[in-house]
């Protein structure tokens, strides 16, 4: 199949139907049952399109949602489209460690604050110097932490603003030039300071794990485990870094005695990933995909992830096409053909790959949409009221 012309229509699994079908409802007056069994589509087509091809295929619906980066779209937004809105990436500042700056941590500091300053005067980015941002669901444990960082980060870059930091040299990935001064910018290996963005979804591509039902591990939504994937590479300091990787081990072996010592163990690990100036997580960037809700070709009842957006497992179990009462045609749109293998073993690792397994896939449990936790794919343990 060649990759440019991908498009796999996949025949739904009634087994979800049939168990649904099961359930004993009462009637108790109407033509129909308040809630269909199920709004899986029987036929859907994933489809390689590019964003210009996206920008005129969403708004006619001939394709139902768009799964990747389509810019022009949200310049101005047509009443039939709605944008969903999850975690893009993590934009970092860091120091060169063969910089002149990076001979000490008072320089390395002054260099990462003077552009990080630079930055939080931008709206392209969201300024949020803490590594667990609101998409994740265990920001409720940080939110505290997240704001006294921003208001010791911001502080400290008031105190700093003074210095004089010659010949800084800046190095920014293409997206995030804008963020630099252009006396500043530099294209050379001789660089100072790089400002990057690391992608939220090859960042969880390459820790998770999906066998036999297996959407692990556990924690792979988790804004510390993030954090620690991101920043575990700059701790130099020997006492540390046996801090961090014991209480990692802790975390991940649930080694705790209750909620409230997890809760402690993931704000401690945090605390000792941003102890220094090495790398900085100073914001992050929101990830825009559209979906069409005209009436009647358009779709309804959309269920996203905080962090995957659209290309969950949720959006599939969700999606509900107006023009049917359950079931129907659904055409997606991506932006990446498929370069992975297909099997459930070790393939469905890339983009394309992802969505064809959320919607052939049939694991026990799902990523809570917007928690880090898990929910139950599709029996749940509900109490009987058959004394009633």
């Amino acid at each position: 199949m060649h990759p440019m012309g991908s498009r796999m229509k996949l025949l739904s699994m009634l087994a979800a139907v049939a168990v649904a079908g099961t359930i004993a409802t009462v009637a108790r007056g109407g033509h129909e049952l308040p809630v269909y069994p199920s709004y899986y589509p029987h036929e859907i087509a994933i489809e390689t399109v590019a964003p210009e091809s996206a920008e005129r295929l969403l708004p006619e619906s001939k394709i139902h949602a768009y799964l990747g980066d389509a810019p022009n779209i949200s310049r101005e937004l047509p009443a039939s489209m709605r944008a969903v809105e999850s975690l893009g990436g993590f934009v970092i500042v860091r120091i060169n460690p063969l910089s002149p700056s990076a001979k000490g941590e008072a320089s390395a500091c002054a260099a990462v604050e003077t552009v990080a300053r630079d930055i939080a005067g931008k709206d392209s980015i969201v300024f949020h110097p803490y590594p667990v941002t609101p998409y994740h669901g265990d920001y409720i444990y940080h939110a505290d932490l997240a704001d006294a960082a921003k208001t010791r980060f911001l502080q400290a870059s008031a105190e700093t603003s003074g210095r004089s930091i010659v010949n800084l040299h800046v190095k920014a990935d293409a997206r995030l030039a804008s963020l630099v001064r252009s006396a500043w910018r530099t294209e050379g290996p001789d660089w100072d300071v790089a400002i990057e963005e690391v992608s939220v979804t090859n960042l969880m591509t390459a820790a998770r794990t999906s066998l036999n039902g297996w959407l692990g591990p556990p924690w792979v939504k988790s804004g510390w485990f993030h954090a620690a994937l991101i920043l575990i590479d700059t701790v130099e300091d020997a006492d540390r870094k046996q801090l961090i990787d014991a209480a990692l081990k802790q975390l991940e072996t649930r080694d705790y005695r209750d909620a409230a010592d997890q809760v402690n163990l993931q704000r401690d690990l945090v605390a000792g990933l941003i102890a220094n100036c090495r790398k900085v997580v100073v914001g992050y960037t929101a990830k825009r995909e559209y979906v069409t809700t005209e009436f009647t070709e358009g779709i309804e009842n959309i269920g996203f992830d905080s962090i995957d957006g659209l290309n969950s497992p949720m959006f599939i179990r969700t999606v509900k096409l107006k023009n049917f009462p359950w079931n129907g045609w659904l055409v997606l749109g991506i932006d990446s053909a498929p370069n992975a293998a297909w099997n459930p073993i070790a393939g469905f690792s890339d983009g394309f790959g992802r969505l064809l397994w959320s919607a052939v896939g049939d694991p026990a449990l799902l990523s809570a949409p917007y928690d880090s936790g898990w929910m139950i794919n599709r029996i749940s343990d509900v109490r009987s009221n058959a004394g009633r």
